[in-house]
């Protein structure tokens, strides 16, 4: 059977595994004996779905990055871009959060023997920056942004947020100084830094809060399916169609 004409429920359970158990355990708990015996499957359902254990690594990374895209493409275009921009940053860390088991893979974090991150690999973390890029020429064309340039905006955005959230997963933040409330002001001082007012940025930063759970809510429950059962078929039927919208045109295996 052809990788990408797998079963996607089945293909999904076993990304999702392997990471809990490498984000648990370490590269050494990466075997596919252990892998498909949480799974209730073959070991050959590694082969048969992603060639190996290589590709099965790769597909981390790939899955990682849709999720997050499915998570940026969330945020609706409104009439206050800065509080777009700043509900896009609340997207990329809820998104870490619900899916830390895939956040290290992603960015090369996970010390794997055999393998390493290509360039198409980073093309689909690059791709989601589009999203950021995008908003930040709105929030330039409205005036909050100044003349700043939106891709290096976008970069500013995407390195700090990161850097907080790597933090965050790694608990080395403090319960004085804990996630939510350095997020919050980091929020505000990242749209001043580009040239936003104080009192403006405040608004439009707690205006984006407001937002999460009609926005952003639905997301957690509606990520690809992992289980199998009468529900699953139409669960990987909207996963499916979800990756069409969303993954990089042009990529290869988007959508699958």
């Amino acid at each position: 059977m052809s990788p990408r004409r797998s079963d996607p429920r089945a293909r999904t359970a076993l990304v999702d595994i392997a990471a809990r158990l490498l984000a648990a355990e370490g590269p050494q708990a990466l075997s596919t004996r252990r892998i498909a015996a949480d799974a209730g499957s073959s070991t050959m359902a590694v082969y048969t779905h992603f060639g190996g254990m290589s590709g099965l690594v790769r597909e981390m990374v790939h899955e990682g990055f849709f999720r997050l895209q499915r998570y940026l493409t969330a945020v609706r275009e409104t009439s206050d871009p800065v509080a777009d921009m700043a509900l896009l940053g609340r997207a990329y860390r809820i998104n870490a959060l619900e899916n830390s088991h895939l956040y290290g893979v992603m960015f090369g974090g996970a010390s794997l023997a055999g393998f390493s991150l290509t360039e198409e690999d980073r093309q689909y973390g690059r791709y989601t920056l589009s999203n950021v890029v995008a908003c930040a020429a709105r929030c330039v064309g409205a005036g909050r942004f100044g003349t700043a340039d939106p891709e290096l905006v976008a970069h500013q955005m995407w390195i700090a947020t990161h850097g907080l959230v790597t933090l965050e997963l790694g608990g080395y933040l403090t319960a004085t100084h804990d996630g939510p409330s350095l997020f919050e002001s980091q929020l505000v001082a990242l749209m001043v830094g580009v040239g936003d007012t104080p009192a403006a940025a405040t608004r439009s930063v707690r205006s984006s809060k407001r937002r999460i759970a009609k926005e952003l809510g639905g997301l957690a429950e509606a990520a690809a399916p992992a289980e199998t059962g009468p529900g699953a078929a139409e669960g990987a039927t909207t996963t499916t169609r979800a990756r069409a919208a969303t993954s990089p045109a042009g990529l290869p295996g988007t959508p699958r």
